[in-house]
């Protein structure tokens, strides 16, 4: 019987804190068109601009949040990998980076030289956006069709409103959520409103509504924003949470494009002007802690609460390792529809 693989595959990390990775990294990045969607040219010429000064600032955010070991986003990633080992006996587990190392191009080659015949692809990102699950997809498919790799893939999809990942999510933040706290803040990456509007096909779709609950299911199935508050929505509701104990936002704005709002930093300052002296805030954007979790919520977000008003900012790690996530990610794994 032809083994059957698991690749996990997350965004990616520089392959160090030092400018020249950084830099590197960020091209690669910011030159996918799925992420800066504009015409090669202009794409070119924008990033090159982005990279004048970009890299040292972020070399210097890599830096403050660097471990021992590695990019905590790498670390985190190759212990779920290895926890993942324990449950998913049908072949190899192996990771992947959409950016830099260990590559998607390099994991499939080396399963197809295994002898592998069947690949399950898991995206580790909840909620569906082109510059994140898609990007990852086509890249293991162009990876398949230029190499003339004889693969069979299926691919986890976007598991932002399964029981199971739910579940996870309240499991993994229970202990926090015990404490005291005042309020509790859901901070989801952003996307440029663009990259929404290209692909729901209704122009009275609302990218300022405060609930998913209006939203139609074609339309739910391809808006980040929405699943978003779908997320958000069945958290708070498993969680026991009032709806006054939590709100959301989305963080890491980049560029002058009209992204989807709240921005985090403005709930940030709202929050701590408003009274809010210890908030938690929790990024289910995110299935591995990184660069947006822990430099940019957990020093900056902390540094910009304060001095609004507010006193103490708890980031509820995600979900990482946690058990219940490890055995969730197994389930929606088994049951990824066949895709090539």
């Amino acid at each position: 019987m032809t083994e059957h693989a698991l690749l996990l595959a997350n965004l990616g990390s520089p392959a160090s804190p030092e400018v020249p990775d950084v830099r590197r990294y960020l091209d690669e990045f910011l030159m996918d068109p799925y992420v800066v969607d504009l015409p090669w040219p202009l794409r070119r010429l924008l990033v090159s601009l982005i990279l004048i000064r970009r890299p040292a600032q972020s070399a210097h955010a890599y830096a403050s949040i660097w471990w021992p070991e590695g990019s905590p986003l790498i670390v985190l990633s190759r212990r779920l990998q290895e926890a993942m080992k324990a449950r998913w006996t049908q072949g190899p587990v192996e990771l992947a980076m959409r950016y830099g190392e260990p590559s998607i191009e390099r994991a499939l080659v080396g399963l197809a030289r295994q002898g592998i015949g069947q690949v399950t692809l898991a995206p580790l990102y909840p909620q569906f956006a082109d510059s994140t699950t898609t990007t990852a997809v086509e890249e293991a498919l162009r990876v398949i069709r230029e190499q003339g790799l004889n693969l069979q893939v299926s691919v986890l999809q976007p598991f932002y409103d399964q029981p199971e990942y739910l579940d996870a999510l309240v499991a993994s933040a229970r202990p926090y959520l015990q404490q005291d706290f005042d309020h509790l803040l859901l901070s989801f990456h952003g996307l440029p409103e663009r990259h929404i509007r290209k692909l729901v096909r209704d122009p009275g779709h609302d990218l300022r509504a405060p609930s998913s609950a209006e939203v139609r299911d074609d339309v739910l199935a391809v808006c980040y924003r929405s699943q978003c508050l779908r997320t958000a929505e069945a958290f708070a509701a498993r969680a026991g949470l009032r709806p006054e104990q939590w709100s959301v936002s989305f963080q890491s704005r980049l560029g002058r494009d009209k992204w989807i709002e709240p921005y985090t930093e403005a709930r940030l300052d709202a929050l701590g002007k408003q009274g809010v002296k210890k908030l938690l805030v929790m990024c289910p954007a995110f299935v591995s802690d990184c660069i947006e979790t822990l430099e940019e919520i957990g020093q900056r977000g902390l540094e910009q609460f304060r001095e609004a008003g507010g006193e103490e900012l708890v980031l509820v790690p995600c979900v990482n390792t946690h058990p219940d996530w490890v055995a969730a990610l197994d389930t929606l794994c088994r049951r990824a529809p066949a895709m090539l």
